[in-house]
């Protein structure tokens, strides 16, 4: 018991800081995640989208009628709204078709790194400097996952544009009006190509223009290809000219250039894996010899020198790593 009084009087008043802000934020979460999907302007939003929802698709009629919030409290909301960035993090969140907030995202990064340095500070007993280099990394997971999410939705969307066109370019034959077109996507495609088609249709319905409506798909989805369908629509309705055939030959064109990407990225897997392995490899050895053997490692954290050394050689793994991802990563 005097051991336990010692270890508990001996806690810097900082741990015991950032154990509070770690709770305080988890519980803010929770109550706005409540907030979110079970509280009374939820429910109110949900009554109007089904009084709106009786001709159109109703997740799309909810994802034209929603204001995007940055954040549910309003001194948050005012302060984000200063941000340039706060919008750009917004659209990635569109992007990946995840219903968070910018809000939600920061304060999981927060969370994130807060959990992180206590269970390295505290649980492990490692330094101050470990701790904040393991939070820093643990703030990114977060942001990590939305890019992953992002990357490959507009992945399978690009997969996918080639078969829309196609269909598109059918209907148009068949005598059907280009916003039957659209609905015909909307209706016969899979997700999550169907959805944004589907959201251009509604649009249009809705009153907005063909031109804007086709401008926020481009923003929306930021695919080269796509915006190259985007401006070929927008000078045919400009300058006329056939386009069906303007459809045909860009599907043609986007499908022999995936088979090319595909095509480096096989000819380019063994150097993918090599970087992998470079970069994984340091940590791994240095993780099983701290587990077997931490004496051997203990002056890499504790000695002023070993703490010098371990940065450098984080900074030149960093460089090391931006080199071979710019080596390997070939634009097609």
């Amino acid at each position: 018991m005097p051991s336990n009084a010692n270890a508990i009087a001996h806690v810097p008043p900082l741990l015991s800081v950032l154990v509070f802000i770690a709770v305080i934020l988890l519980l803010e979460g929770l109550y706005l995640m409540w907030k979110t999907y079970r509280g009374p302007h939820a429910k109110k939003i949900q009554q109007r989208l089904s009084t709106l929802a009786d001709a159109a698709d109703s997740r799309a009629t909810q994802q034209l009628v929603r204001d995007r919030m940055l954040s549910e409290l309003p001194p948050f909301q005012r302060f984000l709204l200063r941000l340039p960035s706060a919008h750009q993090l917004d659209r990635v969140l569109l992007q990946a078709n995840l219903n968070w907030t910018v809000a939600n995202l920061v304060l999981g990064c927060a969370a994130c790194a807060a959990i992180a340095y206590l269970v390295v500070t505290a649980l492990l007993h490692q330094p101050f400097m470990a701790g904040a280099m393991v939070a820093a990394g643990a703030a990114i997971l977060p942001l990590a996952y939305v890019r992953h999410r992002r990357a490959r939705r507009l992945a399978k969307l690009e997969q996918q544009l080639p078969d829309a066109l196609d269909l598109l370019g059918r209907a148009l034959r068949a005598g059907h009006a280009f916003g039957t077109g659209l609905q015909m996507i909307g209706d016969e495609m899979a997700e999550p190509i169907a959805g944004e088609f589907r959201m251009v249709h509604d649009e249009v319905n809705f009153g907005v223009s063909l031109d804007q409506a086709l401008s926020n798909l481009s923003l929306r989805v930021p695919i080269t290809d796509l915006r190259y369908f985007v401006v070929a629509v927008l000078i045919q309705r400009e300058s006329g000219g056939n386009l069906t055939e303007v459809l045909s030959n860009l599907s043609r064109l986007i499908r022999q250039r995936l088979k090319l990407l595909w095509h480096v990225r096989v000819l380019s897997a063994e150097g993918r894996m090599s970087a992998w392995l470079l970069s994984l490899l340091p940590f791994a050895i240095g993780g099983f010899l701290n587990l077997f053997n931490p004496e051997f490692m203990a002056p890499l954290w504790t000695d002023p020198l070993g703490q010098s050394i371990v940065r450098a050689m984080l900074l030149s793994m960093a460089f090391g790593v931006l080199v071979l991802r710019k080596i390997i990563h070939i634009r097609v």
